[in-house]
């Protein structure tokens, strides 16, 4: 084992080549990322008339006659409905040793399709975390809420982060992390996190954002640009650097700060917080080794995913909306994000998710 701090792509490989991580299919070498796993769907798919918890000494098998409505077979490809909840099992399963632990989130273009993906696992309390030593398998809880999806197996929605003991800096190490290599283009807002804002500065044709169309077609996640934006999404334009935000609308919109994550180190985005307004600002939170670096030292905009709740919101031009909590890596990767490894979104803009084109 090594040091404290999340585990590199190569002690991720080692803990595949011990058993710590397996699967029913044998794990492709591209699943392993620069600080994550890669996570693939399975051949089957159970309808849910709710999300739930295992909770804690239960099984997710056990529970599940509670809340099952139907089972689908993913073999030859399957829509997962708009507004309705699903529970996939996952391909891989989890040996963890004594004081490592996973953390999951959605990956980006999950996050970016508004489809909101946990990782449920025996025992669990809480979504998108294992315990320290957790053996058992692990499932996907899947819902979308904007658009209908065909997904099937192998697909990977998310990923698994593993790390071993308090890896995050505090707000006095990471101003002097910014001090040896710049975070942000600008001076950093820094309180229990690195601050992060919205730009409504108009881009080309003076557009600030997305937001989706409520009666949109099903999208074939394995289709890469292959659907025109504006089928699924309506173009946004800012009115004296405001944005309304509409109860229940989801947003696709790009921080003012250009970000920069070392290779030494990783970074989530914080969950949402009510202080900041009405709104949820995340669904894909990790931020690898390398993001923002190879891009003539501008780091790379962070893309939002904002969804309002109950009122509508005026959203200000630089109003600062979330927070990047950093993390040590236990060592640094052997390949870093958009340097080594195709990566669909380094330093990307205001950018959709990988499965529309701009035409």
């Amino acid at each position: 084992m090594q040091g404290n701090g999340v585990l590199p792509d190569r002690a991720l490989r080692a803990l595949i080549a011990d058993g710590g991580l397996s699967a029913s299919r044998p794990i492709d070498p591209d699943q392993v990322q620069p600080a994550s796993l890669d996570l693939r769907l399975g051949t089957w798919a159970i309808r849910l008339r709710a999300s739930f918890l295992a909770g804690q000494g239960r099984r997710v098998d056990d529970r599940l006659p509670d809340f099952q409505m139907h089972r689908m077979d993913l073999t030859d490809g399957a829509v997962l409905e708009k507004g309705c909840v699903y529970l996939v099992p996952l391909l891989e399963r989890a040996r963890l040793p004594e004081g490592l632990e996973g953390v999951a989130n959605a990956k980006s273009s999950t996050g970016r399709l508004d489809l909101l993906t946990r990782l449920v696992a025996d025992g669990g309390t809480e979504f998108d975390r294992l315990a320290p030593g957790y053996d058992g398998p692990l499932y996907a809880e899947i819902c979308p809420r904007s658009f209908s999806v065909l997904v099937r197996p192998g697909m990977r929605l998310n990923q698994l982060r593993l790390k071993a003991g308090d890896a995050r800096l505090t707000d006095g190490d990471l101003r002097a992390l910014h001090t040896r290599q710049p975070l942000v283009d600008g001076a950093p807002l820094i309180d229990a996190g690195l601050g992060f804002s919205v730009d409504l500065t108009p881009g080309p044709g003076g557009l600030v954002g997305w937001r989706a169309r409520p009666h949109a077609g099903v999208i074939d996640l394995e289709r890469i640009s292959a659907y025109r934006a504006r089928d699924f999404w309506d173009p946004l334009q800012a009115e004296n650097g405001r944005l309304i935000l509409d109860p229940g609308a989801f947003y696709i919109l790009v921080s003012r700060e250009a970000v920069t994550i070392p290779a030494d180190h990783a970074a989530e985005m914080s969950p949402y917080l009510a202080l900041v307004g009405e709104f949820r600002v995340h669904y894909a939170g990790f931020f690898d080794p390398g993001f923002g670096l190879g891009t003539a030292g501008h780091g790379a905009r962070g893309v939002l995913e904002v969804r309002c709740h109950e009122a509508p919101f005026a959203l200000e031009h630089g109003q600062v909306v979330g927070r990047l909590v950093y993390e040590r890596m236990a060592a640094p990767p052997d390949r870093l994000y958009g340097t080594d490894i195709a990566s669909n979104y380094q330093g990307q803009g205001l950018k959709l998710a990988k499965q529309f084109r701009d035409n």
